[in-house]
Order: structure tokens, then sequence, then C-alpha cells
């Protein structure tokens, strides 16, 4: 089992590009294997999630070229040009490409199975099930989880949809099926949640209308291929904003990240907490908004997290919990149930880890409140275990910047899924990280 010993080390500094963002990759890599003609994409996240995704188009008879690692040209197969494999279909750790395969699948006209690594199976499955039988699809879990199996053959048809849950997942899964559905799809969601799959298809030739929280799609569209230029993960790049805001020196400037803004609620967090953070937009960068931020030492304080940033903010939790424990006073987060159906209970696993290294918190059934310390090392000396959460691992090695002594890492192999190189990126700008 891999790990990490970060030594304390104060400042950071530097200019930096993270890598490119994940959400993005898996979806140009689907919608670029049922369009029609070439699509070439540009700043592709080489991790082993969106690898899978490549690997699994792969097995469905899609030809993908890699010229270089973060370079990938997708020769469309076309709506019906998928073929069946009978071996399972490996997602490993991406619960993003499982849920999304499952819309993509759903109408094809053979059967599939979707299985991944020990922690992938045992995430919940039903809530994009749910909907996609409601269209007519065919799907078995085992009790709600992997391995998922798709039957093919199915007519599916269009549905009007109120989500009970904000999950970019679950929408993107039934805006997918319903391109090969009879009728027209509507879907609302509860709050805003990632719209890159609506910016997507709309980049490939697909009209969609929206409506406030509503959205609809009619079956039958087809893609066409196109260029797609994937900026810096916001996701990736929040691990550095924290480093920067929490770490002494003269900050970080973090160059070409995309700042959807159903992605950037951490960023409205962080400047609530008195960050300073300036953000600087590049115009011409295609339909996804992107731009470099430059963060510096701030004096933080305390925030009860609005719930309209919540779903906004889900993947960047666990580090806003590092900034909590170094800001001045006590924060608050409720509302974030979905934290404990990610790679791991990342409510219980941070709060087990914030133990560790002795920060005063109470862990909530939804969230978490933290009392932070503003002066001085914010963190004791630790030993932290993971969990296999490549998010748990990146932020307690940023918390090195407030301890009092090294931080010992367990588990830290899948940081790769989503962010390869971030040991080297992070000793670049000063991080006392190395492998234990």
């Amino acid at each position: 089992m891999s790990s990490w010993r970060v030594s304390p080390a104060r400042r950071v500094a530097g200019s930096i590009v993270v890598p490119g963002d994940k959400s993005i990759s898996h979806r140009s890599l689907m919608f670029g294997g049922i369009a029609s003609g070439r699509t070439e994409v540009t700043g592709f996240l080489a991790s082993e999630d969106c690898l899978a995704t490549l690997a699994a188009l792969r097995a469905l008879g899609v030809e993908i070229e890699r010229p270089e690692p973060t370079h990938v040209i997708v020769h469309g197969a076309g709506a019906r040009g998928l073929r069946g494999v009978s071996q399972p279909l490996d997602m490993g750790n991406a619960g993003t490409a499982m849920r999304l395969f499952m819309g993509l699948l759903a109408g094809q006209s053979f059967d599939s199975t979707l299985v991944g690594d020990g922690s992938l199976m045992k995430r919940p499955m039903e809530r994009a099930a749910g909907p996609l039988r409601q269209m007519g699809a065919v799907i078995e879990t085992l009790n709600g989880r992997p391995p998922v199996v798709i039957r093919g053959g199915q007519r599916l048809h269009g549905i009007d949809f109120a989500m009970p849950v904000a999950s970019a997942q679950v929408k993107s899964a039934v805006l997918i099926a319903a391109l090969s559905a009879e009728g027209e799809t509507h879907l609302t969601e509860p709050a805003p949640t990632r719209d890159h799959t609506e910016r997507m298809l709309a980049g490939f030739g697909v009209t969609l209308n929206r409506h406030g929280s509503r959205v609809s799609l009619r079956g039958g569209q087809s893609l066409q291929g196109t260029q797609i230029a994937v900026p810096g993960d916001f996701s990736s790049a929040a691990f550095f904003l924290v480093a920067g805001l929490i770490g002494e020196g003269s900050g970080l400037l973090l160059r070409n990240v995309g700042i959807n803004p159903t992605r950037i609620g951490l960023l409205d967090i962080l400047r609530a907490m008195g960050g300073d953070i300036r953000v600087t937009p590049i115009d011409g960068a295609g339909p996804e908004p992107v731009a470099d931020i430059e963060v510096r030492p701030s004096e933080l304080r305390g925030i009860e997290v609005p719930e309209a940033l919540v779903p906004l903010a889900i993947d960047e939790f666990p580090v806003f919990f590092i900034a909590a424990a170094a800001a001045r006073g006590t924060s608050v987060l409720r509302g974030a149930e979905e934290l404990r159906v990610k790679e791991s209970d990342r409510l219980a696993v941070m709060s087990s880890g914030l133990a560790a290294l002795g920060v005063p918190h109470e862990l909530l059934p939804d969230g978490m409140r933290i009392e932070g310390v503003p002066q001085g090392p914010a963190f004791r000396p630790g030993q932290i275990d993971s969990h296999g959460d490549h998010r748990i691992a990146m932020s307690f090695a940023v918390a090195s910047l407030r301890a009092g002594g090294p931080i010992e890492i367990a588990d830290t192999a899948n940081v790769a899924t989503s962010f390869p190189g971030f040991a080297d990126l992070a000793r670049s700008i000063g991080l006392g990280l190395s492998d234990a």
C-alpha cells in the first residue's frame, strides 16, 4: 500500500497548471464515441478514471487514437455503431463513468455489465437506475450496487422527471439516454448542478431547451464530431487554492482553470471566509469559461456554508474542512449528505482524520462543525487513513502547511484516479511531500 509522509513546510509559491477537467474528459470520450465523424480532444486528463472510460469505449468498438497522453482523437461509431462485448466493462474507481455509461447503454441492442474496483462496487447506483427504468430501460443491480446489468433491445421513451436529489451524474445519465428515446424528456433539478453535459451536447450539435431549473431534450438527435479543449480541473485546483491561502509566502498562480459557474462554489465560500482570490478570465476559450486564478495568504474566518452553495462545491468539501480548521472561529456545513456516498464516506473519514490531528470538531449527520485555530499549528502530527479516497489524501497533504509536525497519510494510490502528478506538483510549490 502506498503512503505519503508530509513534513511541515510553511511557504508556498509558484505558477502552476493543474491537469485537465475529469468530468469534461469523461464526457468528451463518450459523446465523441456516439457521434458521427471525428472528435479531437486536447487537454485530456490521463487519469485512471478517464482511461477506464477510454478502454470501455474501445471495447465497445470505438476507434480512439492517443498521439500524446493529453491528446485524444475519437472516430465516432454513431448512435447505433457500438458493439456488444461478452466481458464486463471495468469502470475502475470511476463513479461518473459507471452512471453515465448506464445512460449510454440503456438504449443499445445488446446486454452490458458494468463493474469496478472494490470501492466502486460498494457505491449506490439506484439513483441513476430508477429514472432510466421509468424510460423503459431494464437495469439490474445487486442490492442497489454494482455489478450493473443493462439488458439491451429496449425501446426507451421520454419522461418528465423531477430529481429528488441534486446530482449531475444522474442528470447526465438521463439526458444521454434521452438521445435514444422516443419523444421528449424533461428533467427538473431541485438545485443547480454541473452543466458540462448540456454545454457539451450543444457543442456536438444537439438542441436542448433550458428554462430555469428545467431542461428538455428531444430524442433521435444525432451528434456531430467536434473539437474540445479541456480546461484545468477546478476540483484539482481547489487543493492549491487552499494551500495558497493558509500557507505563507507570495501565493500561487493557477493558470487555465475551468470556472464553470456550476463548479466554483468553493470560490464563493473561500472569499466569504476572507480569502484573497483574484480571477482573470481568458477570452475565447470555448463553451466552458476559463480563467487564471491568483491566491495569496489570508487570515480566514469561520463561515456557515450557504445551502445554495453545497451542490456547487460537493467535491471540494474535504479541502474546505482543512481551510476551516485553519480559520478564526466556527465553520458549519449542513445539507451535504451526498458526501456519505462518494469514494468513501467523506464526512466520517475526514472526521476521523481531523480527530487524529487534534482538530476540535463535531460530525453531523449531513455535515460538520469545525472550530478553527487561526494562529500557529492548526494540526498536530499524526497518521491518517485515507481509505483509498484521493480527495481525502490530497486534503491532508495540504494540512501540512499548518501542522506542528509530519503527517503520514496511508492508502494514497488512488490519487492517480483523478490527479496524476499531484505529488510532484505539490513539491514544486514547496510542500514537503515524500513517499513513506
